[in-house]
Order: C-alpha cells, then sequence, then structure tokens
C-alpha cells in the first residue's frame, strides 16, 4: 500500500545518500560569513519495464539552481557532447570496417566532477542530525543541477581518457581517437554515456575494465539506444530509426510549437521529413490553420512509415560526397529560396539540412550558387573530422549540383558581370574548387537527391 511505496522512496533516499558519502562530495561544516548556502530538494523517478510496471525508485538530491551567481559560485558552464550528425558518420565508419559499438553509462557522473569554487549547500530535510543542527555542507564535488555540474565531469572525464593515452579530436571536442599498429579505438560522449567502438574486440573490453577501475557504471553491451533512437546492428550492418512517435490534435500556439520541436527530432534518422517539417518551423511565433492542417498531414505520413530510418551497410565505399539543390521561388512570401544539402558516406547518409537562403537572389542560378557555398562549409568539416576519425589524408570531396550555369559561374571567375552582386562570403566556394578541397559535378535532376529536401513531393495521381 502507501506505506510499502513511502518506504521504498526512503530507501532510495538513503541509497543516493550513502553514494555521495561514499564519493566524498561534501563535508560537514560551519558556513563562512560572506556566503549563502545554496538549497537543496528530493526529485524523484521511477523506472518501468516494457509492460509499464515498475522496477526501480530513483531518488536524485539535486541543488536549487536559483540561488547560484555567475562569477561567484560558478565560472564555466559548457560541456561538449556528441552531436547527431557526428554520431552518423562514426556509425557509417564503424558499418564500413564490420566493427560493434558498445555503450557504457556512468553512475551518478555528475557527482564524480572536482568543484574550483567554495559551494555551500543546506543539509537534506529529514536527514539532520540533532547535534549537526545549523551546519551545512561544503561541496567538494558537483552535485546536480548546480551550473558547472557538467563542466566539471566533462574536465573529469577528458583527464581520465587523456590518462588512458586517447586524444581529443580537435574538431569535435566529444570525440576521442587511440589508434596504436594493431588497434583503433573511437569514444563519443554524451554527458554520462560512452558510446565505444573499434578493433580487436578485446581492446573495447580492456577499456570498459579500465573504466570500471576508475567509476561506478554500467555496461549495456552493444549499442541498442542512443537518445530514444534505436540503434539496431546486425552482421555489419547498422540501422537507427526513432521508435516513438508523437501524436496528437493542436489547438494554441504553445501546443503547436511543443509537437514541432517533437517532429524535428524525428530529423535524426528521417531525411525525408527534412522539408515537411522544416516549412511549418517557419510559422511557430504564430501559426495559423493551414498550418495546423500541414502537420496533421505530416502526421499521417508518419503513422504510416514509423519503419523507416537509415541503415549503413559494410563496404558501401569509404568516401564523402554530397548533394545541394534549391528551390526559386516554392513557398515562401519573402522571395528567398530553400537550401537542401545531403552528404553520404560511401552510400549512407550522414549529415542533411533544410534551410531557408538568408538573401535574395535573382536567378534559379543564384540560388544554386548560394546552396553550393553552404554545402562547401558542412563538406570540409566533414572531410576533416573523417580525416581525424580514420587517421587518413583528407581527400577531396565532390559535391553534385544540377544546374550548369551556376556550376560555370563556380569554376570560371570571368563571369564576373553576372556575379558582382552576390554577397562576398558567397564566393567562398570558388575558393574551395581553386584550392582543390572540393570537385563540383553536374548531375541530372533525376538524380539528384537533395531535390525532396527543397520542395514537397508532388501528390500521386489517382
Amino acid at each position: 500500500g502507501a506505506l510499502q511505496k513511502d518506504q521504498k522512496w526512503i530507501e532510495a533516499m538513503k541509497v543516493e545518500l550513502d553514494f555521495i558519502n561514499i564519493n566524498n562530495t561534501c563535508e560537514l561544516t560551519t558556513l563562512p560569513k560572506g556566503h549563502k548556502a545554496i538549497g537543496l530538494k528530493w526529485v524523484f523517478k521511477t523506472k518501468k519495464d516494457a509492460n509499464g510496471n515498475i522496477i526501480k525508485h530513483k531518488a536524485r538530491l539535486v541543488a536549487k539552481c536559483d540561488i547560484p551567481e555567475h562569477g561567484i559560485d560558478f565560472k564555466e558552464v559548457f560541456a561538449p557532447v556528441a552531436r547527431m550528425k557526428t554520431i552518423r558518420l562514426l556509425l557509417a565508419i564503424v558499418a564500413n570496417n564490420k566493427w560493434e559499438v558498445h555503450q557504457l553509462d556512468i553512475k551518478s557522473a555528475f557527482l564524480h566532477g572536482d568543484l574550483k569554487e567554495e559551494v555551500y549547500v543546506t543539509q537534506p530535510e529529514g536527514f539532520i542530525k540533532r547535534q549537526d543542527n545549523g551546519k551545512v555542507y561544503r561541496l567538494i564535488k558537483a552535485l546536480y543541477r548546480l551550473r558547472q555540474a557538467p563542466r566539471t565531469w566533462n574536465i573529469k572525464l577528458d583527464n581520465t581518457l587523456k590518462s588512458l593515452d586517447f586524444k581529443k579530436c580537435a574538431l569535435k571536442q566529444a570525440i576521442y581517437t587511440k589508434t596504436s599498429k594493431d588497434s583503433t579505438l573511437l569514444i563519443g560522449v554524451y554527458v554520462d554515456d560512452l558510446i565505444i567502438t573499434g578493433t580487436p574486440k578485446k581492446e573495447i573490453d580492456k577499456f570498459k575494465a579500465q573504466m570500471e577501475e576508475k567509476f561506478k557504471m554500467s555496461d549495456l553491451g552493444l549499442l541498442a539506444y542512443y537518445l530514444e533512437i534505436e540503434v539496431i546492428q546486425t552482421d555489419g550492418d547498422i540501422s537507427v530509426k526513432l521508435t516513438k512517435v508523437t501524436e496528437g490534435t493542436m489547438v494554441n500556439s504553445t501546443e503547436y510549437q511543443s509537437l514541432i520541436g517533437c517532429l524535428r527530432y524525428l530529423l535524426h534518422t528521417r531525411p525525408d521529413l527534412s522539408y515537411s517539417i522544416g516549412l511549418p518551423s517557419r510559422f511557430m511565433q504564430e501559426p495559423r490553420e493551414q498550418n495546423i492542417k500541414a502537420i496533421r498531414q505530416v502526421l499521417r505520413y508518419i503513422k504510416g512509415t514509423k519503419d523507416y530510418g537509415i541503415t549503413y551497410m559494410h563496404n558501401e565505399g569509404n568516401k564523402i560526397h554530397g548533394f545541394n539543390d534549391s528551390s526559386y521561388r516554392v513557398n515562401t512570401q519573402e522571395e528567398k529560396g530553400t537550401t537542401g544539402i545531403i552528404f553520404y558516406y560511401g552510400e549512407s547518409p550522414i549529415r542533411w539540412s533544410t534551410q531557408k537562403q538568408a538573401i535574395v537572389a535573382l536567378s534559379s542560378c543564384e540560388f544554386e550558387f548560394i546552396a553550393a557555398t553552404a554545402a562547401a562549409t558542412q563538406a570540409l568539416w566533414l572531410k576533416r573530422l573523417l580525416s581525424k576519425l580514420t587517421h587518413s589524408q583528407e581527400e577531396k570531396v565532390t559535391i553534385k549540383v544540377d544546374n550548369k550555369y551556376a556550376i560555370a559561374l563556380m569554376k570560371n571567375p570571368v563571369f564576373h558581370r553576372r556575379s558582382k552582386h552576390i554577397d562576398t562570403k558567397c564566393h567562398f566556394i570558388r575558393e574551395c574548387v581553386e584550392r582543390e578541397d572540393i570537385k563540383v559535378e553536374f548531375v541530372s535532376r533525376e538524380y539528384q537527391k537533395a531535390d525532396i529536401l527543397t520542395k514537397s513531393l508532388p501528390k500521386s495521381s489517382s
């Protein structure tokens, strides 16, 4: 009954306090003059199995986040995480090499971060001993919801990985590599979740053992879920798809914005939704009835395609190439085009985007030229990241465009009369072509894979 339920929460709180004590997170002291003690509160959460049955009661002691002041209680708060576009490239490399991807979860990760600042917190209610009444805790290590907690944990993890001879990727701070003559290991970090891949398998097992010596952690085995994205590993191939689909009706702008946010999360594994979700995203401030109808249509499409995702396969090639396209005066009231960009590692999509162009162009040629410049910046980053992850030479990236005049504009600076009015930064693509960092090729419209990112699909004829 209720008494048994309360007892489970009390036990959960005791478990949390025991870990804090074992971890030497804080020490009891008297509050010095000129300092404020930050309040604490309990956050409760239940963990359920696939059938909805409660299998665990979890209590977390956290800091109240309304008191700390920047420059006094904390300074730096930023902590890098591996973004999905980086993880997709990582998974494509893994599948191409027929490696396995494993996952580790660091328990109570933030409690491991060492604090530099002098921070005091109150004692948790219900657990204050009579002889210690009026005293406070000075934090030696971070607590959850302290502003600097993610930063201190990241510093701790960074130092730990470097002590194990890992090197931080210069282009992506949340990726670490370790290579030798006979082995390669890659680590992706998202707060307290680590994904590990490489070869041989015994090196992955060795790394897990080393981490278990330093932190209390859960070995989750082969990567199955990453940020609620399902990852299926079968015979060297890797498929990713989002398993949870949000459905519902909209009644006001707040619900509309909330639903758009949920739908945009689908874009991590569904490039086919990039335009159909991107277009309604432009009307979040004042959604109209037609915007709501468009969202309902997208939801109907998603309901019928819930099993769609991306599969990264072995032996599909190890080079990056991309497609870029733009729409000219399609679904816009501002005379601005839509840029669509998609990059592949071999035959697997790893990076895509749909964006409204920032400036007005005077022709379809200019729209394509501006879109190609946006693609060039992404191409340079991807080829450098691939070089860092695989420890190979940087290779030229091919971008395929379906406008011959735009290609001529990129390759031939003589076209000054027709291009001098274009924003100077858009000519960056020319420099990339001249330096041979990027190769631009023509592709006919029927093979333009970025076309779906710039306009809606035509209605099927009945």
